[in-house]
């Protein structure tokens, strides 16, 4: 069987061999193999079926999530809600079905961070446990970095959470703000700031969004999707003016076993 990652440009793939390496752990490798699928222009995706006719999944990356969804047969419900689509399935008649395991990931690992961190104790001076968090969550607001396919689905987990979102980009626009807007007072208001952009990213890793990170503190919460390095500027500035931090690492692998689960089921799947 063959999987894979679709994706422009793919030189820091963590599907392949982290699906490689997994396979290997299963004893699936002479079975089983992953690969990356590097096309520019997402219309190559219609002749992947006739080159790799075992072809049973994708995930897909930066900047296909959204354009990949016409080249579709079905979506799964939580995909079209989102619009956005980082892994697919193949069934046995060659049909595929879009899913967003981003938003499962991301979600699962924030909260993960915010137990392992007692934020609700460091930041507000309260015992953290899961009643107190979700209350503090359903209070609680969010900047969401960048307006790409990943950020769709971090909005739509923070949202589930009960956090209101405010996007971010180089201009504003309708939900939306531009980083001259964000402003030491407005920080006052928004508890978690999650870097969905790849500023930061190696090798360009002096890169970083721009913020006033000196209006930072321990009520702050600071994630980064990206993962390579483990600690970009951006969390690097944020965790010294005394923010909590998190990279994308865990949500990352959160997504990839949920991608998993999807492609052993051939029927329906229920993430939860």
């Amino acid at each position: 069987m063959t999987f894979g990652l679709l994706g422009y440009p793919l030189s820091h793939s963590f599907s392949r061999p982290y699906f490689t390496e997994k396979f290997a752990r299963l004893g699936l490798s002479n079975t089983h193999q992953y690969l990356n699928f590097e096309m520019e222009d997402v219309a190559g995706f219609q002749e992947l079926r006739t080159q790799y006719p075992d072809l049973r999944g994708c995930n897909v990356t930066i900047p296909h999530k959204q354009a990949i969804i016409p080249y579709l047969d079905a979506l799964d419900p939580v995909a079209a809600r989102i619009g956005a689509v980082n892994c697919i399935r193949f069934d046995a008649a060659g049909r595929s079905t879009g899913f967003n395991t981003d938003y499962f990931g991301f979600r699962d690992d924030l909260l993960h961070h915010l137990r392992e961190w007692n934020w609700t104790e460091r930041a507000f001076g309260l015992p953290t446990n899961d009643d107190l968090l979700n209350t503090f969550l359903e209070e609680s607001s969010a900047l969401v970095l960048g307006t790409g396919g990943a950020s769709l689905a971090v909005h739509e987990a923070l949202r589930e959470l009960g956090m209101s979102t405010l996007g971010v980009s180089r201009t504003p626009g309708p939900g939306q703000i531009s980083y001259e807007q964000i402003t030491p007072d407005l920080l006052l208001d928004y508890h978690f700031i999650i870097n969905t952009t790849p500023l930061g990213m190696a090798p360009k890793v002096d890169g970083c969004p721009a913020l006033p990170y000196a209006a930072l503190g321990p009520a702050h919460f600071c994630y980064d999707l990206v993962y390579n390095p483990a600690v970009t500027r951006f969390l690097e500035q944020s965790r010294n003016a005394g923010a909590a931090v998190a990279n994308g690492q865990g949500m990352l692998e959160r997504q990839a076993e949920a991608g998993w689960k999807i492609w052993e089921n051939t029927g329906g799947v229920k993430l939860s």
